[in-house]
């Protein structure tokens, strides 16, 4: 009968939404992979749709500009990034545990994550086009990541100077982000990393 849905027709569609899901958890991940190895200039849609194994139809079915591809891609990663930093801390930050809370936060700013956003941020400075969809993202990102530092640090931002020094902190990982980039700086990073411990404790004491 017409306007019916069968059993059939929802085993049908079911799978075949789960190979959407899938195509464009593929895409995403491949578009950050090849901006953070290639940069933007290297990372057309039909490069990130080889390496994602679907054709360049299917990548524009999911993301009809490379502009809309590359910023949700970063965004996901982000947002995995995210969930993966929560889930290290399920129940929250403690002062004992603040040099750790410090050292993974850090790590979100040493790796393939922040490399690829690293080249949309350039790109995005000279591309017109690309500029509101970074800015906008960027921005979501950074509340986000600051709303989790605070959690796991365990801050009280209604104390004057402590939301300026969890910025600093987030400030301070950018930095030592971009210090990894031409060379390996794990060893100072360390160092770092534990004299911000000892200040944290202080302030936030």
């Amino acid at each position: 009968m017409a306007g019916v849905t069968t059993i059939g027709d929802r085993a049908e569609r079911v799978p075949k939404q789960d190979r959407s899901r899938a195509t464009r958890q593929r895409l995403l991940e491949a578009a950050v992979s090849c901006l953070a190895e290639h940069g933007w200039a290297g990372s057309t849609v039909t490069v990130v749709a080889e390496r994602a194994g679907v054709s360049r139809g299917a990548a524009q079915h999911h993301f009809p500009t490379r502009e809309d591809l590359f910023t949700a891609a970063v965004e996901y990663v982000a947002e995995e990034r995210s969930t993966a930093l929560r889930a290290l801390f399920p129940q929250g930050g403690a002062a004992e545990d603040r040099r750790a809370v410090i050292s993974a936060l850090v790590d979100l700013y040493t790796g393939p994550l922040f490399r690829a956003a690293l080249h949309l941020w350039v790109a995005a400075s000279n591309e017109e086009q690309l500029r509101p969809q970074v800015t906008e993202l960027e921005a979501r990102v950074g509340r986000e990541t600051h709303r989790i530092a605070v959690d796991l640090l365990g801050a009280d931002e209604s104390r004057p100077g402590v939301r300026e020094t969890v910025q600093g902190l987030l400030d301070m990982a950018r930095g030592l982000g971009l210090a990894n980039l031409l060379t390996d700086d794990a060893a100072r990073r360390d160092r770092v990393v534990t004299q911000w411990a000892v200040l944290l404790n202080e302030a936030l004491a």
